[in-house]
């Protein structure tokens, strides 16, 4: 290759450094090396840069965490085992990275190949022969060097293919390989190797004298004293025997004073055993060491007392949050149970509703109407199932999962424990989470819940999960199956303004320096900036909003030094900007044509009106305003019923031959979908080929058949607030919703008259002006 500037895909080894003229077998898991051996192999006549990383433990690392120095090599051949590839190398030569590429994929590198510089003659031959004598007399651990390798060196090998054979062979440490490889000076290079083995047969000599310590006190009938003492001199020698053993005795000592389960402490002691005997300077030694401390610092018996004062716990729940009262009677029915029983199996409940509705806050005020820990773990992109049930402890970096990592935090084992986001975890090749999660939910699974880190069965059952998600369709259906299911609605206007007026503004008046005599805003005020300045189903929006305007009264307090401020219209529209949004407003006048809609959507219900128009033409139907599959059904429905029973509402058949017919749902540019707007549809079709105008003061909402049916839908509270809102004062709905009726506000129901239908001649007869 000569000292040309190469570019070639690099593979980052974890203490594995290959020399020239040396073959060599590793396995390649990660990604991103093994799509570095496919790019070669196609594009770079199988050649590869290997390079070693100084931190084995990262998984992506980065150029600051390479050796600059490496060995190009040739891909011999390539193996595909389980989950991984076993490829065989030939070293070529040494190589500086000038510059690496770091992308999605792989790394790609720049790399200068390193010439052998060869000096002194005459030393470079005693060297040689200084390591062909150690090599006569040093003992190779675990492998014996080539027999052959004295009688080669007469025939003629090189210094420098001799230097690079016994560093690969050598059990050196991968500093002491590095710094041979990284010598481009051959003499240097064998300096090196002399060295460190010079090193080994001190090793070997220091081994001696620590068995010859342990030999003098030594009783030949006690085998396990005979170890501990061999331990003990090892210890000595390196210096660290007092940190050990009080690690050992704290251990002990709270194997003895704390009432973990048999099966625990006798795993806890059986690897208090085996660290013992691990030297301190071993790998294993920490990992042995961690496990004991997660073992015996999780909460295996620890347990928090309940608050049994049912009234309490009421008042803890009503002054944390407005509304909810479903769930806050879920709550108090289990606290009940408890009370009664003293014994229940954790239910597992799970929120499901629109962000910002209090999901989350909601299960914190749970917690401390309880009494218990509160902890949290968001599944938000988690993909691995190894994140819920912990990594095995043969992996380098092994921990437990969220779950165990989550019950550690609490140090009980009872807690409230939220699991966030249940609906946006995913699935990759390395698991599916959700199936994990199936035995931490399942009450009568959770009781031996297995970790396979812990390695012990983990009792999760006095546990109280709460779930929360944002949509139950993408809770995968065996999960959700074992979930009892909450629904937490969109907040309405008033209780917004409650919200806003108890906790929104006091809080924001805190966070911001203010005093309560500082900073006032009316109820009128606080339902203006509702309906303009937010449309969203929780009040996220409107804490922000209220922020920015105790920001702006701060601000003018201290610059204009006013004493304090109460909010009037101009002066929110000045600090906010002109109203961002708005909302539907009933008809002026009674419309031929015109009638008006419910609709539910994320930020709660609203008005729209559907318009119909004919005119002259073929018959055709036209349909406008982004409409989704299902209204365009809908429409299709509702023209076809028109069509079938033309006589009965006086309309002439003969206009569907002759005249087109145009819907359109305002605003154009507003995707629109949902089942719930057929009888409005039906009815704009009638007004319009029949030429009767509809009121004005009347909405609808419900789903149509052929046979005129009309069918139940959802949202019926969020639809009437909204219908509330903008004047309406009859509401046309399906009898089928009657049971609905008792969600709705007090001061919603007396303003509005609803009139429940089961069939659209009902409908007309109530929408259509006389």
């Amino acid at each position: 290759m000569g000292n040309v500037k190469v570019e070639l895909p690099v593979v980052c080894t974890r203490g594995v450094i290959v020399f020239p003229n040396n073959e060599i077998i590793i396995d390649v898991g990660r990604k991103k090396s093994v799509y570095a051996l496919e790019e070669a192999q196609e594009h770079f006549q199988s050649q590869v840069m290997l390079v070693a990383q100084r931190d084995l433990a990262l998984e992506d690392p980065r150029m600051d965490d390479l050796y600059e120095v490496g060995t190009i090599c040739h891909i011999q051949h390539i193996r595909h085992m389980d989950g991984y590839l076993r490829v065989k190398f030939k070293g070529l030569e040494r190589a500086k990275i000038s510059s690496l590429e770091f992308t999605d994929e792989m790394v790609f590198g720049s790399v200068d190949p390193i010439l052998d510089v060869q000096t002194d003659v005459n030393e470079e031959l005693a060297l040689v022969r200084r390591i062909a004598r150690q090599l006569e007399n040093v003992e190779v651990l675990n492998q014996d060097l080539p027999k052959d390798m004295i009688t080669k060196l007469a025939e003629g090998i090189s210094a420098t293919h001799l230097a690079d054979q016994v560093a690969q062979i050598f059990p050196f440490s991968v500093e002491s390989k590095q710094r041979i490889l990284e010598a481009a000076d051959v003499n240097d290079r064998l300096l090196y190797i002399i060295q460190e083995m010079e090193n080994e047969k001190q090793i070997n000599e220091l081994d001696t004298l620590i068995n010859d310590k342990v030999k003098q006190r030594l009783d030949e009938n006690q085998r396990e004293y005979y170890l501990r003492e061999k331990l003990r001199a090892i210890k000595e020698e390196l210096g660290d025997v007092a940190d050990r053993e009080s690690d050992t005795e704290e251990y002990r000592r709270m194997i003895a004073e704390n009432p973990y389960p048999e099966a625990i402490k006798e795993k806890a002691l059986e690897e208090l055993s085996r660290y013992e005997m691990l030297p301190s300077a071993s790998g294993e030694s920490g990992v042995v060491k961690t496990y004991l401390d997660w073992l015996l610092n999780l909460p295996w018996w620890q347990e928090s007392q309940d608050n049994e004062d049912l009234n309490r716990a009421q008042e803890i729940l009503d002054e944390d949050h407005y509304g909810l009262e479903k769930i806050k009677e879920r709550i108090m029915e289990y606290l009940a149970v408890k009370t009664m029983t003293d014994s229940l199996k954790a239910p597992i409940i799970c929120l499901v509703g629109p962000p910002g509705v209090g999901k989350t806050s909601l299960s914190k005020s749970v917690a401390r109407s309880l009494n218990r820990e509160f902890v949290k773990i968001s599944l938000g992109g988690v993909k691995d199932e190894s994140e819920i049930r912990g990594h095995r402890r043969t992996y380098l970096g092994s921990m437990p999962g969220r779950i165990i990592q989550g019950m550690k935090k609490a140090g009980t084992v009872n807690p409230v424990f939220l699991i966030d986001e249940i609906d946006k975890m995913g699935a990759d090749y390395k698991g599916d989470p959700s199936s994990a999660m199936l035995e931490v939910l399942d009450p009568e699974q959770n009781a031996l819940f297995s970790d396979h880190y812990l390695e012990e069965p983990y009792d999760l059952s006095k546990v109280m999960f709460i779930a929360t998600a944002n949509y139950l369709d993408n809770i995968p259906h065996a999960l959700r199956d074992r979930l009892e299911i909450i629904q937490l609605s969109s907040y309405t206007e008033v209780e917004k303004l409650e919200i806003a007026k108890r906790h929104l503004i006091p809080k924001q008046i805190k966070e911001n320096g203010l005093k309560p005599a500082q900073f006032k805003i009316k109820d009128d005020m606080i339902s203006y900036i509702i309906k303009y300045y937010t449309r969203e189903s929780g009040v996220r929006q409107l804490e922000r909003v209220i922020a920015a305007l105790a920001r702006k009264c701060v601000l003018a307090i201290l610059k204009d030094k006013k004493k304090s401020i109460t909010l009037t219209k101009k002066m929110i529209q000045s600090y906010l900007g002109k109203e961002i949004f708005d909302y539907g407003k009933k008809e002026h006048k009674d419309q031929v044509g015109t009638v008006t809609g419910l609709a539910y959507t994320s930020f709660g219900g609203d008005i729209l009106q559907i318009e119909v128009n004919h005119f002259d033409g073929k018959g055709k139907l036209v349909v406008t305003g982004q409409l989704g599959d299902v209204m365009k059904e809908s429409a299709s429905i509702a023209f076809d019923y028109v069509r079938a029973n033309a006589d009965k509402y006086k309309i002439d058949s003969k206009m569907f031959e002759n005249q087109d017919v145009h819907i359109h749902v305002p605003e154009g540019a507003v995707p629109k979908d949902g089942p719930s707007a057929g009888v409005t549809l039906t009815t704009a079709l009638i007004s319009s080929l029949s030429n009767k105008a509809v009121k004005n003061d009347v909405a609808m909402t419900g789903e149509v058949t052929l046979r005129g049916n009309v069918l139940p839908i959802g949202g019926l509270k969020e639809k009437s607030m909204a219908a509330h809102r903008s004047g309406i004062t009859t509401i046309v709905m399906p009898k089928a919703n009657i049971k609905d009726l008792d969600d709705i506000p007090e001061t919603v129901k007396e303003s509005i008259t609803f009139i429940p239908v089961d069939h659209v001649s009902q409908v007309l007869n109530a929408a259509l002006v006389k």
